[in-house]
């Protein structure tokens, strides 16, 4: 599989298994209180030691902060010229992300389906892998992309 420069490409440039990888970002308890406190007020994202006697048995990050990492991430690693058109997708969580973990996302293209309708485009489907500094998956995410043709 091949990698992809930060150059901006458009659907001509894609190829089912294209990969990209982004760069790192820390998660700090701070953080995650901050956005579960605007976000997902649920006691094992707001206290660290409420979040003992949880499921989780510490605190953990919503999972939605860890989605809007992976989104940032992406969008940083993702070069898609016209942007990160989302059109659905499959998210699941694995491993909670915890404070201390350094997330990072292999990004791959799995199929590219040109529109009947409009040729200047095509879904593409990508799966978005959020791993942690200990190569362990956090969040799996298959999105369908919008990706268009470069405009002569």
């Amino acid at each position: 599989m091949s990698s992809v420069s930060s150059d901006k490409i458009y659907l001509d440039n894609l190829a089912v298994g294209l990969e990209f990888h982004s760069g790192e970002q820390p998660v700090e308890a701070d953080q995650i209180i901050a956005f579960a406190s605007q976000f997902d007020p649920q006691p094992f994202h707001l206290d660290a030691e409420a979040a003992k006697g949880t499921f989780f048995q510490g605190l953990v990050a919503s999972g939605w902060h860890t989605m809007a990492i992976t989104m940032k991430l992406i969008v940083e690693s993702v070069p898609f010229a016209d942007g990160i058109i989302g059109a659905g997708g499959e998210i699941s969580w694995p491993r909670p992300t915890r404070p201390g973990d350094t997330l990072y996302v292999r990004s791959s293209v799995l199929e590219i389906t040109p529109s009947r309708s409009k040729p200047d485009r095509a879904i593409v489907t990508v799966e978005c892998l959020t791993f942690g500094q200990d190569d362990e998956v956090r969040q799996k995410f298959t999105t369908k992309l919008v990706a268009f043709r470069k405009k002569d």
